[in-house]
């Protein structure tokens, strides 16, 4: 067991394994950092690489003050973590929330990103139905502090982008459930309020975005409604972008389809570090 330490003084838990180019994983608002377990089996064979709990998430330290959670320290609590572990770059991977803060480290710190993937980012992005989604949110909040994490899980994890896991796989979901519910019931609320009742849309950042040089993989499940428009925004936006939609799967993309997660990543990893995940050929535009 490791331990980072942030600018604002918050002690984040992290762990590690492998050896090689490194992989941060940065989870999900249902997730933590064991929800990177089949990723982490099958990417240390080949990286280092390291899963934490984001704060808010045991084993990591639980600050009761909403304001010390928001996108931006989500952003500079995966640079504390990189920052203790001696690394300078790193691919970073994210999924959800976490999926919001790996983009929004490649438009804060692009040059400690080796590549980005951003899986599943899309809640309360779109501009029409942000307010009602951040309203959502705050009474999911609301429910967290009111009757705990472990009633809450019984519901959350049973919305539906999650059914597909289930479906699926009932002891992973079961498993995935089973640690939500033993989620610190103030950190989820507050991080309810703090980072996805708060954060800005992804459609504010379309002038930086065209200008991240950083190379993107996003990827999304075609039953994941909120995520697929913001991850064709995002693929039409970013130079060097490519989009993956994964058929017949939720939100819980790496846990649901963890064999098409990791063939893709480990292929687009890959090419990065061979230098060929290349911006858009011109040629290929459609008004070309």
């Amino acid at each position: 067991m490791s331990w980072a330490t942030t600018k604002d003084n918050i002690r984040l838990h992290y762990e590690e394994a492998g050896t090689g180019t490194p992989i941060v994983f940065v989870h999900e608002f249902a997730g933590d950092w064991r929800a990177w377990e089949p990723q982490m089996r099958h990417f240390s064979r080949r990286h280092r690489c390291l899963t934490y709990s984001a704060r808010g998430y045991l084993p990591s330290e639980v600050p009761k003050d909403v304001k010390a959670y928001s996108q931006e320290n989500a952003v500079q609590d995966i640079l504390a973590v990189m920052d203790a572990a001696k690394i300078d770059r790193a691919h970073i991977v994210g999924l959800s929330m976490g999926g919001f803060a790996t983009l929004h480290f490649g438009l804060t710190a692009p040059e400690r990103a080796l590549s980005l993937t951003v899986a599943g980012a899309g809640y309360a992005a779109e501009k029409s139905t942000q307010e009602l989604m951040r309203a959502k949110s705050r009474a999911t909040a609301e429910q967290f502090e009111k009757i705990g994490a472990k009633e809450m899980a019984k519901t959350y994890a049973l919305g539906a982008t999650r059914v597909q896991l289930q479906n699926k796989s009932p002891r992973g979901w079961q498993e995935f459930a089973t640690q939500l519910g033993e989620h610190d019931s103030t950190g989820a609320a507050n991080t309810m309020r703090g980072v996805q009742a708060s954060r800005p849309s992804i459609y504010d950042f379309e002038e930086q975005l065209k200008r991240m040089q950083v190379p993107t993989l996003v990827i999304n499940g075609d039953e994941d409604d909120q995520c697929i428009q913001p991850g064709i925004f995002l693929k039409k936006t970013i130079p060097a972008c490519g989009l993956l939609m994964l058929p017949k799967t939720g939100h819980t993309i790496n846990l649901e389809e963890p064999d098409w997660f990791n063939l893709f990543l480990a292929d687009f990893i890959a090419t990065v570090e061979a230098g060929r995940w290349d911006v858009r050929d011109p040629r290929s535009l459609p008004n070309h």
